[in-house]
């Protein structure tokens, strides 16, 4: 039942999404040095509190964006880095860092078995979907949905998300999907499927 609800959700958001701006990446490209600081020349993180941002789909890292500057999404750095951009500035931004070459990482291999077990199969006892459902087998995500590509992504910033959306920290999530989905799952189960991630690509 869940699995069906979030086919379904993909293919509205698909919809919904399927007619976004495109910005200029070249423009993107002197507007995000200010982003490198946090984010890593060309969104490449390099800390792994802060997320790589290199070859996200442009259309998730607008969403965010629009959603920080709404006040959808909260965090005291990244609320007034969006403040001020405009929708043109959203768009070059997302262009640029859409172009960029995906930076990956490895997974800790105490916790690749459990972590790839979640990630294809999900946990049928508490009712978790599998991640690749949204977020492919690869973790390429799917951009006409504004689901983003998660494949090479650091633990540590999984996990941080997966457990703000489990405490409702975070809640842009559409439908309350990560929410719902984040709330079932224990620390390990967060734990051991975000250091899969790290080395999925």
């Amino acid at each position: 039942m869940m699995l069906r609800k979030l086919v379904v959700a993909s293919a509205l958001f698909a919809l919904a999404g399927s007619a976004f701006a495109v910005g200029n990446a070249e423009a993107g490209k002197a507007k995000a040095q200010v982003c490198f600081g946090c984010h890593g020349v060309n969104g490449a993180s390099t800390t792994p509190n802060f997320p790589k941002l290199s070859a996200q789909h442009a259309s998730y890292v607008a969403k965010e964006l629009h959603d920080f500057k709404a006040g959808n999404r909260k965090d005291p750095i990244m609320s007034a880095q969006a403040a001020g951009l405009s929708s043109q500035d959203v768009d070059d931004l997302a262009a640029f860092f859409a172009k960029q070459q995906v930076s990956l990482g490895g997974a800790d291999k105490t916790l690749v078995k459990q972590g790839e077990k979640i990630y294809r199969g999900g946990i049928k006892d508490k009712k978790v979907p599998a991640c690749m459902a949204c977020h492919g087998p690869t973790g390429s995500g799917n951009p006409a949905a504004k689901f983003p590509r998660l494949g090479g992504q650091h633990a540590e910033y999984i996990a941080k998300t997966m457990g703000d959306f489990r405490s409702g920290t975070r809640s842009n999530d559409p439908n309350k999907m990560m929410r719902d989905i984040a709330g079932r799952m224990s620390d390990a189960d967060i734990k051991a499927v975000a250091a899969y991630i790290q080395g999925l690509h």
